[in-house]
């Protein structure tokens, strides 16, 4: 069985012993079913991650002691910045999931001509607080040992006027433009659309503040098929894929 992998918020020391937060207590007591004395790896977004040792387990807690810290830290070298529009139903969830995985280092939720509408404060927190959930998981998995960046949402117009990287692309299916390396690109932003897509204004808008078309060729891709296809195509091009 692979040693499982448990993000926390505890601080992490060699030699210390700590109690997980609930939930990662219920995945390995309830989900997992481990027993004292089982191997773990955490980490807590530091850097690196810590071989640890379950010491205590119960069905509400469990207390692990902590070992060895090894520095791997498996961040790609690229910085990838995504700025996704918020989409319908479960797309969004499944984009911030496997983005995760691909190694992106910030996400930004964005609201486009075509959301359909914009959250209110509070389903907004929620939203966040389940996003992060769901890198949390997708770290543990894919053996990340620092989360990616989430962002507040925020405007189109907003975040490609601020937006800082070496690289900047925007992507729709009006261009036929293809990605063209170039040397010493540590850091890129990629911007994409919602349902239906950008609108006219916001690709020229995105244009006008320094982004460059970028086609992934003749087919349509849907909103949580592109960014996936783009991400891959940078980490190929200038990442460690």
């Amino acid at each position: 069985m692979r040693i499982p992998r448990i993000y926390t918020d505890r601080l992490l020391e060699s030699g210390q012993s700590i109690e997980l937060e609930a939930q990662a207590s219920h995945h390995l007591s309830k989900v997992l079913r481990m027993q004292s004395g089982a191997a773990l790896i955490l980490f807590n977004n530091q850097g690196g991650e810590y071989a640890a040792t379950i010491s205590t387990i119960s069905k509400k807690t469990v207390s692990a002691n902590i070992a060895e810290h090894s520095p791997e830290d498996r961040q790609s070298p690229l910085a990838v910045h995504l700025g996704i529009a918020m989409s319908k139903g479960d797309r969004m969830d499944w984009v911030i999931q496997k983005a995760t995985e691909l190694g992106v280092h910030h996400i930004t939720p964005l609201y486009s001509e075509r959301t359909e509408r914009k959250l209110k404060p509070e389903r907004e927190a929620k939203k966040l607080q389940q996003w992060q959930h769901i890198m949390i998981s997708a770290c543990e998995q894919s053996g990340r040992n620092r989360l990616p960046v989430l962002h507040p949402p925020c405007l189109i117009d907003e975040w490609v006027d601020n937006i800082d990287t070496d690289k900047k692309f925007v992507l729709h299916h009006r261009t036929v433009q293809k990605l063209n390396p170039q040397h010493s690109v540590t850091s890129a932003a990629i911007l994409i659309g919602p349902e239906g897509g950008l609108s006219a204004n916001e690709i020229q808008q995105a244009e006008h503040s320094g982004f460059t078309a970028l086609s992934l060729g003749p087919r349509i891709l849907r909103t949580e098929t592109a960014p996936l296809a783009a991400i891959s195509l940078l980490q190929f091009t200038w990442g460690d894929f």
